[in-house]
Parts: structure tokens; sequence; C-alpha cells
């Protein structure tokens, strides 16, 4: 690690003096990348092994990451970067193993559903295959197991399984001593994604309660239920993590509180940015980007990120959801409005997230 650290101070150092840049990997990793893609600097490489047919829609990619990257904790997410005709693509994915794979084996799994429409979900199905090299950021988020082990409900819709599959293999390897019970729903039995994986944890792992619910298997849906809670045994000392569409977490959450639950032991992680909803009278105005001395107007509810890159700047970010924090910068004056709380900044100076700060009146911000 110190010998690491050492290279990385002294790589820096060369980039000064020889490019007045604070990141030389923007000079060399080109010429890296044709010699050998696993030896960029810029971003962590990570080669596919092997590729896994999960349903007609999702796919779970296996990579081997190079050495230096960090590892992970069960339920935290990832950002993967991917060229498309010339042009880089930052998506935010959860990992679907257990950390042991990545220490035991130096591998990580990534489950990926084909979105509709989705550039970069569709452009993996259809071109990413074994021995292809992408770029991974390091772990990241909050979705975390409990440190002292208390019981356990679990719900997951469709792809949402993929935080949560990497969470029961980890209770499953450290035997878990509490109760766990996981409700999955999915559209179809043939949308089981992972179906012989969740059967082999159940069969082995004594204290998982597997109850897996097709919504759409019959004529007439069925979602879910008051009684799909009630059947769970100490629902009240349960802690919750759920993971999937929004209209499925937004009934969970409801039907748990009037169960009795308090929020704190609520736990959600999502697949798009959730938001309240903005007056669209109240928000938008002239943001002017210092750095780029550039000035845009801005109507309705669009977040500062979407207005940078209309204007054609290219700002960092990763997950567009306000998890990853990559896309943080200065306001240097001006007040916005988190479309996740729907709170209101202060007028002055201080750190926002572009991916969910949308301009309420002049904004100005360093980039």
């Amino acid at each position: 690690m110190l010998a690491r650290q050492t290279q990385h101070k002294a790589l820096q150092w060369l980039g000064r003096q020889l490019f007045n840049r604070e990141d030389p990997a923007a000079f060399f990793d080109p010429l890296l990348e044709q010699l050998n893609p696993m030896w960029v600097q810029q971003y962590t490489p990570a080669q596919i092994k092997q590729v896994i047919n999960e349903t007609a829609d999702t796919k779970t990619l296996v990579l081997k990451p190079a050495k230096q990257w960090a590892g992970f904790y069960a339920g935290q997410h990832v950002n993967i970067c991917t060229e498309i005709d010339g042009v880089r693509y930052d998506r935010t994915f959860s990992l679907s193993s257990s950390p042991a794979l990545w220490r035991n084996q130096g591998l990580i799994t990534l489950t990926i559903k084909r979105l509709p429409g989705g550039l970069v979900t569709n452009w993996i199905h259809d071109h990413l295959d074994t021995d292809a090299v992408i770029g991974l950021g390091e772990a990241f988020g909050e979705f975390r197991l409990p440190e002292i082990p208390r019981p356990v409900l679990f719900i997951a819709g469709g792809s949402g399984i993929t935080p949560i599959l990497s969470m029961l293999e980890t209770m499953a390897a450290d035997d878990y001593r509490a109760p766990v019970t996981l409700l999955y729903y999915v559209r179809t039995s043939r949308d089981i994604i992972a179906q012989e994986k969740l059967e082999a944890l159940a069969s082995r792992y004594s204290a998982l309660t597997l109850n897996v619910i097709a919504t759409h298997d019959t004529d007439k849906p069925r979602f879910l239920k008051e009684q799909d809670l009630q059947s769970v045994p100490g629902l009240k000392a349960r802690e919750v993590y759920m993971c999937g569409p929004g209209g499925l977490m937004d009934l969970a959450e409801s039907q748990l509180e009037a169960q009795g639950l308090k929020a704190e032991h609520i736990h959600k992680t999502f697949f798009a940015a959730p938001g309240v909803a903005l007056d669209s009278d109240s928000v938008g105005g002239i943001v002017q980007f210092t750095g780029s001395e550039l000035e845009v107007s801005s109507e309705g509810d669009a977040n500062i990120l979407e207005i940078a890159e209309a204007a054609g700047l290219s700002p960092r970010h990763g997950c567009r959801m306000g998890i990853c924090h990559q896309c943080s910068c200065r306001k240097t004056s001006g007040t916005v409005v988190n479309r996740l709380t729907g709170k209101t900044s202060g007028p002055g100076e201080e750190n926002i997230q572009l991916c969910v700060s949308v301009p309420q009146g002049p904004v100005s911000v360093d980039i």
C-alpha cells in the first residue's frame, strides 16, 4: 500500500512538472490503453471473464478488476465507464456478488438489465463479451447491512434484487444469526433473476425464507399486498431493505409505516433519482458557469447537470441520482432546490450536487 501511494505521488509530481496538470493519466492513458487496457491509471480497468444470461433481458458480467481496486461492502454501487462511438459514458450499477468473491478470487459481478431505449445497457448487452475491458470506479453507497445482526426483511422488485443478492450471499457466508425474509416481486416466472442462486441460498441458509411473487402470471395483476407483510414473523422488529421500481417501494413504505415500522428502520436504494414535485413556475433561471464564462437561461425543473450538458459542457458526474457525489461542485451565489428533498439552499457559497440541484432564480456555479 505504501509503495502504491509513493508511486501515485511520483506520478502526480511528474504530471505537474511535465504538463502543469495534477492528473498525468489524461496524457498517458491513451498510450497505455493501446499497449494493454489493464494498465490504464485514470480509472480501474476490469476485464470480463464470463457473461451469464439470467433472463431474456438480464445478463451478469463476471469481472476481474485490476489489483488497485479497493473492494466493496455488500449492497454498494459502482460506476462503470464505457466508450460508445468515441464518447465515454458513466453509469451506476449495484454489485451483485459478495465481497468474499473479490477477496478470495479477485472477481466481482454486475447484473444488468436491458432498459428499453437505454443507450448504455443496450450496448452492454449487444457488444460486451468475454475479454472486453471496461472502466470501474470505487464502490460507494450507504445501503449496508446492520453491524449487529437484527431480523431483516428484504423487498425487491425485478432487477432490484442485485444489491440484495450481494447481501444474502454475505449473510449466508457469515452465518448471520437472525431471521431473514425476502419478498421478491417479478413480472412473470420467466423474469426471476439469479433463480438458481436464490434457490441454492434458500436450501443451505436456514435463516432465509424466500417468497417469489409473480405479478403478471395471471390475467389479473397481483401486486404487494398487506397480507405479504403480515405473513413476516416479527415484522415490527425487522430492519427493512428495499430496492426496485419507485411504485413498489412507495407502496411498501406506506404499508410498512401503517404496520408500525419507523422510518429509521426502512432503507432504500434506487434505480433512478426519486424526487418531489416542484412547481415549474417557481424554479428555473439564469445559470452562470463561471469557469467556462457561459450563461444559460433555463425554465422548469431541469437540474444544473442537464442544463450544463445542454449547453455543451461536460461536468464530471456518475450516478445521476444524488448518491455518488461525483458531480459535486461549488455554488458561488444564488439559490437551488434539491429535487430529492424539496429543500431550498442558502444564497451564498456552498457545495451542491449538480444532478439534484434545480436553479431557483439566478445561480453561479464554478464549472
